[in-house]
């Protein structure tokens, strides 16, 4: 596998809130064995981990956006859009990383994916204004209040598509997968309520969809470690970082990819 140097590699990164912090560990755990991926699509939290990979942020970029800023500010709160949170006030956020706000200004070719909730299609994302993508595709409803663009609604893309293999699927000679989306076994003690069911249901629908495409990643990352921290838990930032770190490292290793 060490000729895997020599290849063009793509990388796709599946939503998953909290847990997608994993993906800021597994591209920490690819520099440090000298593999990096000319092109990425993601969806959610992976188009915003996939957008500063991109762009050429540092792994410890990627943690800061997401450990400094507060994922429920009250003066974000909204009474007037479609959800808990207004996405949009966002956008000065992230234009402190992104200062240009173009899809052409990143150094590797970026695609993500957003779901128009109007059309009941998504929509791939891969040239002109960058930030607003970012965050309609990362618009989990009904949390965040879904983006306007070109006159019509989008929200998070793993509504329709959690993991966007389809943009680098066939353009690139290795595609690494990593889903932080996977559904393991639960005790009948994780279902009491109707909120718990309900969020099974939805992550067993979401895992089923994307089996095949998952399956036919080159490499392909999972994180059963993932399991126990929530998608909106902040306080498991840090640990899924070290999760996605680690268990990467484990297996290039184990692959014979140590960097020489």
């Amino acid at each position: 596998m060490n000729d895997l140097k020599s290849k063009s590699i793509g990388l796709v990164l599946s939503g998953g809130g909290v847990r997608g912090m994993a993906h800021i560990g597994l591209i920490q755990a690819l520099e440090e064995h000298g593999i990096s991926a000319q092109t990425v699509s993601g969806s959610s939290i992976g188009a915003l981990v996939g957008g500063l990979y991109a762009n050429g942020n540092s792994v410890e970029d990627m943690l800061s956006l997401f450990t400094e800023t507060p994922l429920f500010r009250y003066n974000f709160l909204t009474i007037v859009k479609p959800g808990f949170i207004n996405t949009d006030r966002y956008f000065d956020v992230f234009k402190a990383y992104f200062p240009e706000n173009s899809f052409e200004a990143l150094e590797r070719r970026l695609t993500v994916v957003a779901t128009n909730l109007q059309k009941g299609e998504l929509r791939y994302f891969s040239e002109g204004e960058l930030i607003p993508p970012l965050l309609a595709s990362a618009a989990l409803p009904p949390v965040f209040s879904p983006v306007e663009l070109e006159g019509e609604l989008f929200a998070d893309g793993g509504i329709m598509n959690n993991f966007p293999l389809e943009p680098i699927q066939d353009k690139v000679d290795f595609i690494i997968g990593s889903n932080v989306s996977k559904v393991g076994k639960l005790y009948k003690n994780a279902l009491k309520n109707s909120w718990q069911i309900t969020g099974r249901v939805t992550s067993l629908m979401i895992y089923a969809i994307n089996r095949s495409k998952l399956e036919s990643c080159d490499l392909l990352l999972e994180f059963p470690a993932l399991e126990k921290i929530g998608v909106l838990d902040r306080k498991g930032i840090e640990k899924a970082y070290l999760i996605g770190y680690e268990y990467t490292s484990r297996v290039l290793d184990k692959m014979g990819m140590k960097e020489n």
